[in-house]
């Protein structure tokens, strides 16, 4: 199942995790359109219904199974205690594992490095239509931070939300 035993956050941002069967379901009705409601925006939130009721073409030909995930991956929040390392500040969940990096990839410099991706993908084999889903990834993590800090995220969530529904 896709979901967590208990809800938590991302950032300061409720994150709710009732299960689901179904991801496209649990990611459209719990990660989604949350986030595209809260922006308040009447243009972001037309966009995403239109990408919302579109959202199983994302999904077409491959199977996504349950991964727990981080949730909030990016290199700020990994690092070392006593030399051991460590990851902190989760928004834990089981979801698609490619869901993992979308804030990695919203990070810029914050990410991580062609070599890490490269590694991963060679254990992990990126499924077709990576690239789209890609971007439905960040899209969240852009429309949380847009949500949690203001306007400066707007253009990204416009940008993405366009590319992904023309």
């Amino acid at each position: 199942q896709f979901g967590f035993p208990v809800d938590n956050t991302i950032g300061g941002t409720p994150q709710i995790n009732t299960w689901s069967y179904d991801w496209e379901e649990f990611f459209r009705d719990r990660r989604l359109q949350p986030q595209l409601q809260m922006t308040g925006d009447t243009q972001l939130k037309r966009m995403g219904e239109n990408l919302c009721s579109n959202l199983h073409t994302f999904f077409e030909g491959i199977e996504v199974r349950p991964s727990v995930l981080h949730g909030d991956l990016w290199s700020g929040n990994i690092g070392s205690v006593g030399g051991q390392p460590a990851v902190f500040d989760p928004a834990t969940y089981y979801g698609h594992h490619e869901a993992e990096f979308g804030m990695s990839w919203c990070a810029g410099e914050g990410g991580f490095s062609p070599a890490f991706y490269s590694a991963y993908h060679d254990l992990i084999p990126r499924a077709p239509g990576f690239e789209r889903r890609a971007e439905l990834y960040r899209l969240y993590h852009y429309l949380n931070h847009l949500n949690l800090f203001g306007d400066s995220y707007y253009p990204q969530c416009a940008t993405i939300l366009k590319r992904l529904t023309t």
